[in-house]
Formats: C-alpha cells, structure tokens, sequence
C-alpha cells in the first residue's frame, strides 16, 4: 500500500467508500475472480463464463483496483488536483458500458497520501466476487519506472516530416536486402522455410516513437483509430496523455525488450500484470492541461 503497484493494495482508508459500479447491466455472468486468479498458478482447470450470481442489473459492484501510482516513484506523472500526490485507478469489471454496451468504465481517484496512515487502511479491501473478463483481474507487480524519450504518433506528424521518415525507412529496407544472408543448401529447411536471415530494420513507428507497456505521460498511440483530438469537456483546453495501461510490456520487435527478457517469448513474458485491454490493446486516459480536477477522457487502441 506504500508503494506504486499493479494490483497490489492500495492507500484506502477503511472509513472511505470503496468505487461502486450501478450502471444497469448483468454482473452475475462470468468467472470468479478466486478461479481466474487459481487457473493461472496452474493450480485448477481454466474458468469457464457462466451465471453465477442471482443479483439485480443496478445492484452496486465494488470496482477492481488496477493500480496506484505515486509521484515520487513517476517522475513523468502529472500533478493531481490540490497537491494530490497519489493517483488511483478502478475499472468495473464487466464491459457493458456506454452507447455500445461494450465498453469500460473508469474510476480515477486523486488523494495525498500523507493524509492516511497504515493503521487506517482498509483490510481486505472490496473486490468483485464476479468478473465479466479475466483480463480486468491484476496480478500484483510492484513497478520499476525507467524515464525514455519518446516522439508523436506517425500520424500526428507533419505530412512533410512523415514523408521523410517513410523515406529514410524504404532506404533502409532497401539497405538490408542487400545485406541479406542466404544460407547454404545444407542448412535450409524441409518446409520450404530457407531461413535467410536479414538485418532488422528499425521503423519509427514501432521502435522509435511511442513504447509498449504501462507508461505515464508522453504521447498517445492511434494505431487503432486514426488521430483524435482530445478536449477537455468542461473548458476546452486540450488534454494531456496521463497514464497508458498496456496488454503487453514489450512486443515481437527487439527495441523495447527488457534486457532480463532476452531470448524470451511474448508469451507469457510480456505480460506479467496479466490485464488485457479490448482486444489485447492498450488504454490511454488523459488528463486537462488547465484543470488537474476536471474529469478525465479516455481512448482504446
């Protein structure tokens, strides 16, 4: 509760309301989250979705607790309102929200932490019994923030420079062709799989601009929709990135691996807090520029 986590407790007073969900939807349908937890230390068959709750549609359902980041652990992390020094956030573990009925509900919760003590925490903390989706269930990872530069989305470039950057990318294509090696008869394969081996190409896009994983501040990616200005609702002011809650840590390219993941698959190394987004993407959720306190926007790409 002390430190910046994933699923791990948080710095709650067990005098202080736990985030409910009440939107109208079904929460009894889905998995334990006890079974989801068990299925992935190996120790009991996967869950399987079925009714297991007999409970109304607006009955109150705590939220699941992603994580807490404090400042001093996230140098890149935005000031919250009135000197809150600790940002928490919740999700409603079930997607049935919005004009879709398929889309998630976020809780961002602001506090300073000096105002709560150990000995006034709440344990146990509140957790649904019931999860639409395994992938909203943490696995509790302590963090170790590492400060990188990073640079806009392709597409949020200026059309001349991302020209130029298509460019210098077709050069190095063209460079590493040349390079290819091509093994010898003997060492090729029976599939029809030659094996040639030629030198990885960096793209901006993927090695170069925006990282994967769990990052805060920085730019968003659009790669699922195409560039979306973000205002705030309530002045106008454009928003800034705030927090990105990533599926993965790090994908097939090389530029991003973590150093104690060399020679590791993606799978299941890449994804050690286990929460998947959407279709394994990521949500960015932003924060206004003027106003710290005005309600937070997100997107999922």
């Amino acid at each position: 509760m002390a430190d910046s986590s994933v699923g791990g407790p948080l710095l709650w007073p067990a005098g202080e309301a736990w985030p409910v969900c009440t939107e109208p939807h079904d929460r009894g349908t889905g998995y334990r989250t006890e079974d989801v937890r068990r299925s992935r230390r190996g120790s009991g068959a996967r869950p399987e979705k079925r009714r297991l709750l007999d409970v109304p549609d607006d009955h109150p359902v705590p939220m699941i607790a992603l994580a807490q980041l404090y400042r001093r652990d996230v140098p890149d992390l935005r000031p919250g309102p009135d000197g809150a020094d600790l940002l928490q956030l919740f999700a409603c573990p079930f997607d049935a929200h919005g004009g879709t009925g398929y889309g998630m509900k976020l809780h961002v919760h602001w506090r300073r932490s000096a105002g709560v003590t150990a000995a006034e925490v709440a344990d146990p903390q509140p957790e649904p019994e019931v999860v639409g989706f395994g992938g909203y269930v943490p696995e509790p990872c302590v963090l170790h923030p590492e400060q990188v530069v990073t640079y806009p989305f392709a597409g949020c470039l200026p059309e001349e420079l991302e020209a130029r950057i298509d460019e210098w990318e077709e050069e190095l294509e063209e460079e590493a062709e040349e390079r290819t090696v091509v093994k010898p008869w003997a060492d090729r394969g029976p599939d029809g799989d030659y094996g040639d081996e030629a030198p990885e190409v960096p793209r901006y896009q993927y090695d170069l601009s925006i990282p994967p994983g769990w990052r805060a501040g920085g730019h968003a990616s659009w790669h699922l929709t195409d560039p979306s200005p973000v205002d705030c609702r309530t002045c106008g002011t454009p928003m800034e990135l705030l927090l990105t809650v990533d599926s993965r840590e790090w994908d097939g390219t090389v530029s991003w691996r973590p150093v104690e993941d060399d020679g590791l698959p993606p799978h299941p190394h890449a994804s050690p807090t286990e929460v998947v987004v959407g279709r394994c993407g990521e949500l960015n959720l932003f924060s206004c520029a003027a106003d710290p306190a005005h309600p937070h926007r997100w997107s999922i790409q």
